[in-house]
């Protein structure tokens, strides 16, 4: 497959891929095309295929099952990722998904092993991997400011939803803090610690009438290493989505490492026995760079199978976050 032919359907229409995702395809700065757009209401699929200049499908299994279709893109419920995702496999589709990938290591398991059997792409959407910010803060790490690392800490959490009807309060749908925002201080601390990774301890808190965890925290160890990440995260909270790297030397922290915009000019403090610094981290379209890189795994076969690692560990990371929250 020539990459400048990658032809995309959404499945849904939800409000984060008509925030984010949409705007960035047609943009025109990715190798993907907006080609199609399902909806189980025919009406809304009318609408937005009109609204955004593609075909309209009033089924996911039939956007699915459309032979002019390359790849899919998911931000469906939980809940609904391991049958769609298989689908689109089953049918040839690269697939990127939101996260959480699945509900367990095994739906996790199971569908990379499909995905590499049939040759395919399966990533999971952490777009902040791919925010040039990231690589300067390793850089600065790298340069040994702050002497050596010591521990990292990252917190994301953010009031409550003001729909009680929101996907995220019902555990039928997968819903629940863990797979939402603890997800990414989960996923960000593979990207300096590693992935030999295991959880020491971890707390989650159930609020009802929800029956989903609200919010928790974890304690992740590297297997063979001294180094250690503490997480905390929740949809009840303060605003907060940082990340700190507590040093021998010095202290570095930001607060937008997740959430940074196409605008946004995000900010690190440097403090060190020489006083303190603000640094200027670089803007950067995050959306856009993580498209171009699910388009590049098309054809590069090494950089597939890693993305199917990191979907493995990530799910296991989640489920011992669960299993040690109960002990």
């Amino acid at each position: 497959m020539q990459q400048s032919d990658i032809k995309l359907g959404i499945l849904s229409l939800s409000s984060f891929a008509q925030r984010t995702i949409i705007p960035t395809l047609l943009g025109g700065k990715t190798l993907l095309k907006l080609h199609a757009i399902a909806s189980r209401n025919q009406e809304k699929a009318n609408e937005a295929a009109q609204k955004y200049g593609c075909i309209g499908f009033s089924s996911y299994d039939a956007l699915i099952e459309d032979k002019s279709i390359d790849a899919v893109y998911m931000p469906l419920p939980n809940s609904l990722h391991f049958q769609y995702i298989k689908a689109a496999l089953n049918n040839g589709k690269h697939v990127l998904c939101e996260k959480s990938l699945g509900i367990n290591p095994k739906e996790v398991n199971e569908l990379c092993h499909l995905a590499e059997k049939q040759n395919l792409v399966l990533m999971e959407n952490f777009q902040f991997r791919f925010h040039p910010q990231l690589q300067m803060i390793k850089d600065i790490i790298k340069s040994g400011k702050l002497g050596e690392l010591r521990c990292m800490r990252s917190s994301f959490g953010f009031p409550p939803f003001g729909d009680a009807e929101n996907i995220r309060y019902q555990k039928e749908l997968g819903g629940g803090a863990l797979l939402d925002t603890g997800a990414y201080p989960v996923k960000i601390t593979q990207e300096f610690l590693g992935r030999e990774l295991e959880v020491k301890a971890s707390n989650l808190n159930t609020s009802k009438p929800f029956n989903v965890d609200i919010w928790g925290g974890a304690y992740i160890k590297q297997k063979n290493g001294e180094l250690f990440s503490e997480i905390a995260f929740g949809f009840d909270h303060f605003y907060q989505c940082s990340i700190e790297f507590w040093g021998s030397k010095g202290k570095l922290f930001t607060n937008r490492i997740f959430t940074a915009h196409p605008e946004y000019q995000p900010d690190a403090i440097l403090e060190t026995n020489d006083g303190k610094e603000i640094i200027s981290l670089p803007k950067g379209n995050h959306f856009e760079l993580m498209l171009n890189h699910f388009t590049s795994l098309i054809n590069n076969e090494v950089s597939r199978k890693d993305e199917y690692h990191q979907n493995k560990v990530q799910a296991e990371l989640l489920d011992q976050i669960r299993i040690k929250s109960t002990q």
